[in-house]
C-alpha cells in the first residue's frame, strides 16, 4: 500500500503520547492522525478531545483506530511502555518494556514496512535497538527521540545564563539518554563563538562550575518535573513535533536522535543518541562531533553500560 505522506500514527496514548498528538495537531504537518492504545477507550477519548478543537486550527482527520490503520502511515510514533514501580530496578523496566515491544512492534511491522518509526518510550536507546531487532525494518527507518529534548534543555539553560536567544546556542547532550548522557562542551558555541569565549564576553571568565551545574540540571530535569507535577510530557511533545518536522519537510536537520552505531568512536552494534542528519528517509548518517578525550571516555563508558543491559536482555550473540 502506498504511504500517505501526511498521515501520522500514535501507538500509546499515555501523557506523552496524548501531548504529542496535541502538538502535532497544532503543527499543520499532517492531515490525518490515528491514535492506538491497549485501552481503546483511552484512544477514543484523546482523539475526541483533540478533534473537537479543530475549528480553531487547520482541517485534519483525527480518530482512534487499530493496527490495521497503520498500513499507509508515513510516520509511526511509539510511546507505548510500562511504568517503573518503586521497587523496580532499571533492568526490570527494560525487560518489562522490551516485552511490550515484542507484542507491539510485530503488529506494526506486518502492516507497514516503508514508513518511519519514531521511538519515544523509555529507556529510548535500548528500546530503539529492540525495535530494530524485532521489526526487521531497514535501520535508517527507525530512530529514537534520543537526546533531542535533553539537548534543548541544555541550550535553554545556557541561553538563560548568557542572556542570548536559545536558537543561537549550539551544544549537544549525547550517549545514552538519561543519567549517563554526556555533555559535549568541546564543540559548544554561540553562533560560531566557542562557548568559553562567549561566556567570558558575557562576564563569566571561568564557567566550569556553572557548566557542571547546567549538565546536572539537564540530567535531573525530568525527575524534578515529575516530582512537582507527577509527569513530564510537554517538552517531549515538542521534541516529537521537531523530529516530525525534519522528516515530513525533508529538512536534512541535524538532531541528536537515537540510531544504530557502526564503529564511530569505537562503538558498534548499539543504538545511542548522537547528532545525525534526519530527513524523509529517516536517519541519513551520523554527523562527526569533536570531543575531548575526557568526553570520549565518558561516551564509551555510557556505551559500555548500554551494552551490558542489551547483552543481558538479548544475549551476547545478538
Amino acid at each position: 500500500m502506498a504511504l500517505n505522506q501526511r498521515k501520522v500514527a500514535m501507538v500509546g496514548c499515555g501523557s506523552a503520547g496524548a501531548a504529542s498528538c496535541f502538538a502535532l495537531m497544532q503543527s499543520g504537518l499532517f492531515t490525518e492522525m490515528v491514535l492506538i492504545d491497549a485501552l481503546p477507550e483511552k484512544a477514543e477519548g484523546e482523539a475526541m478531545d483533540i478533534a473537537q478543537g479543530l475549528t480553531f486550527t487547520r482541517p485534519m482527520k483525527i480518530y482512534a483506530g487499530t493496527y490495521e490503520d497503520l498500513a499507509d502511515a508515513a510516520v509511526i510514533i511509539v510511546t507505548a511502555a510500562g511504568t517503573q514501580r518503586r521497587d523496580d530496578t532499571r533492568l526490570d523496566l527494560v525487560k518489562k518494556n522490551v516485552a511490550i515491544f515484542k507484542n507491539v512492534i510485530p503488529e506494526i511491522a506486518k502492516r507497514n514496512e516503508n514508513g518511519i518509526m519514531l521511538i519515544v518510550a523509555n529507556p529510548v536507546d535500548i528500546l530503539t535497538y529492540a525495535a530494530l531487532k524485532i521489526s526487521g525494518w531497514a535501520e535508517n527507518r527507525i530512530m529514537g527521540i534520543g537526546t533531542v529534548l535533553d539537548t534543548a534543555r541544555l541550550r535553554y539553560l545556557l541561553s538563560e545564563k548568557l542572556n542570548v536567544d536559545a536558537r543561537n546556542v549550539h551544544a549537544y547532550m549525547v550517549g545514552e539518554q538519561g543519567n549517563g548522557e554526556v555533555t559535549i562542551w568541546s564543540s559548544a558555541s554561540v553562533s560560531g563563538i566557542p562557548i568559553r569565549e562567549f561566556c567570558e564576553m558575557r562576564g563569566y571568565p571561568d564557567p566550569t562550575e556553572y557548566f557542571e551545574e547546567v549538565a546536572r540540571e539537564v540530567r535531573t530535569s525530568a525527575d524534578m518535573i515529575t516530582r512537582k507535577k507527577k509527569a513530564a510530557y510537554y517538552g517531549v511533545a515538542m521534541g516529537v513535533r521537531r523530529v516530525c518536522e525534519a522528516i515530513v519537510r525533508d529538512e536534512k536537520s541535524v538532531l541528536p536522535v537515537s540510531s544504530l552505531m557502526y564503529g564511530a568512536f569505537d562503538i558498534d552494534g548499539l543504538a545511542l543518541s548522537m547528532p545525525a542528519i534526519v530527513g524523509k528517509d529517516g536517519v541519513e548518517c551520523l554527523v562527526p562531533l569533536e570531543m575531548s578525550e575526557d568526553e570520549l571516555d565518558e561516551l564509551r563508558k555510557t556505551a559500555a553500560t548500554v551494552k551490558a543491559i542489551v547483552d543481558d536482555v538479548f544475549g551476547e550473540a545478538r
